[in-house]
């Protein structure tokens, strides 16, 4: 038996969340059929945000800024050592290890502070010391425990990505091969590896990131090398839900979900996963169990490609609010070849992601919906490149919510959407903008966001999801 786990940020900031995980890691390993395990750990919680924050006061020339930062996060990562370690030499050895990673960050940091620039290679060499800093301290916390444990970056067991720093993409076939040869007779000998999540190198040697929430990426980057047999992500949540419980007091914790479901839910906007950490364990079948540390009696989420026979046609409803729509349009977009790549290319240009398209068949005007915080750019992008030239018009709707309808069960089961519409009229909401993919795994719909929470709670309501 191989297991992955991987443990987030919110399991990792105090001295009573640590012990509850190295009672978890403790249970497995004195298990009388004795996995292999390997842990995958994130940065405590806020400290990934906290390096952003610096960068910026970086580039302002701010030394004071690097001062307050490096004394702040000793004391949070000292003050966290002392309590969960009982061995002092343990204890004196963690703490060294801990000071020196401290020492070498603030040698870069004082480094670029000089030149007031940080370039996405810095940011991401920046962004890695807050895993850095918490693997040894889980490393130390199991010896003290009495389990053989070693500490790794992601980077030092060859995970190898592209150089695209930020949201780096792993090169599977090379990476299988360096991780494989690196791990698997390490487990053989009953050592856990302790590797930090989020942090990959590209064929340079320099350190990437796998983008926010990679630690969940990592955790199965390194499962599809090793064949494990499952991967855990612990976290403080009982598991994916039928909507956000803050929205639907009846939201409840799905059981079990298809790959296919968990990636919609995932690229829709539910919390918890990485966008990208399901890609890894596709065709090997590994299931992924979402569970709460501190929860065990809960089961959790399990997201696997067999699923037992449901008669659930609807998995969950999710919204994605603070988000806006752009209607682009003129009549010289009709039957103009390019047009679309025009569009497109000019708001990717400036860094502007696309959630959402719709185009009618008379071609003049698209429909894009994109996150609100990226309106501005995308409206001066549009007017500097196109207007007046390709498209006539920008017409602008702020406040908008995406409402998504997700269910495996859909494929081919005629009237969802007609109850999915019924459902809504009757709820008194307007409607903006429909889509659909052709794999009938969702259908995603535009409203204004003050009728999305009574949106939300009509369609928990009409598919029974409380039950």
């Amino acid at each position: 038996m191989r297991i992955v786990m991987k443990f987030g940020g919110s399991v990792l900031d105090s001295p009573s969340k640590i012990m509850t995980i190295v009672k978890i890691i403790k249970s497995y390993y004195d298990n009388e059929k004795k996995p292999e395990m390997i842990c995958v750990i994130s940065a405590m919680t806020g400290v990934t945000d906290r390096i952003i924050l610096l960068s910026e006061q970086i580039v302002r020339g701010d030394k004071k800024a690097i001062d307050n930062f490096v004394t702040e996060i000793t004391q949070n990562h000292i003050e966290i050592l002392n309590p969960v370690i009982q061995d002092p030499i343990l204890r004196s050895e963690a703490r060294e290890v801990i000071l020196d990673i401290i020492q070498e960050f603030k040698a870069i940091l004082d480094g670029l502070v000089l030149i007031s620039e940080i370039t996405p290679r810095s940011l991401d060499h920046m962004l890695s010391f807050g895993e850095r800093l918490m693997a040894p301290i889980i490393c130390y916390c199991l010896r003290d425990q009495g389990i053989d444990t070693k500490y790794f970056t992601g980077k030092e067991i060859g995970i190898i990505t592209d150089s695209n720093y930020g949201e780096a993409s792993p090169l599977m076939n090379t990476t299988k091969f360096r991780v494989s040869s690196k791990l698997v007779p390490m487990i053989a000998q009953g050592i856990v590896p302790i590797v930090t999540g989020y942090i990959a190198g590209d064929q340079y040697n320099h350190t990437t990131t796998l983008g926010r929430s990679g630690s969940d990426y990592t955790a199965t980057i390194i499962a599809s090398c090793i064949d494990a047999d499952v991967v855990y992500l612990w976290s403080n949540v009982d598991g994916l839900m039928t909507a956000d419980p803050s929205i639907v007091d009846g939201a409840r914790v799905l059981e079990e979900i298809s790959y296919n479901e968990a990636a919609e839910m995932v690229l829709f906007g539910a919390k918890y996963i990485h966008p990208r950490a399901l890609e890894p364990v596709l065709d090997s079948n590994i299931p992924l169990k979402i569970r709460n540390a501190f929860n065990l009696d809960h089961p959790g989420t399990t997201i696997t490609k067999n699923l037992k026979i449901s008669s659930n046609i609807v998995k969950s409803i999710i919204a994605i609010r603070n988000t806006a729509l752009l209607d682009v349009g003129g009549g010289g977009m009709v039957g103009a070849p390019g047009t679309a790549a025009s569009i497109f290319e000019t708001l990717a240009n400036n860094k502007v992601n696309i959630m959402m398209i719709s185009q009618g068949p008379s071609e003049s005007s698209i429909s894009i919906v994109l996150r609100h915080d990226d309106l501005g750019k995308a409206i001066a992008s549009l007017e500097l490149k196109l207007l007046g030239r390709i498209i006539k018009h920008l017409n602008v709707l702020e406040n908008v919510s995406i409402v998504t309808v997700v269910g495996s069960g859909m494929r081919g089961i005629k009237g969802i959407a007609g109850r999915v519409f019924t459902a809504i009229a009757k709820s008194n909401v307007n409607v903006i903008m429909i889509v659909q993919g052709s794999s009938e795994l969702n259908l995603a719909f535009v409203i204004n966001d003050s009728d999305c929470n009574k949106a939300v709670r009509a369609l928990h309501k009409e598919f029974d999801l409380d039950h």
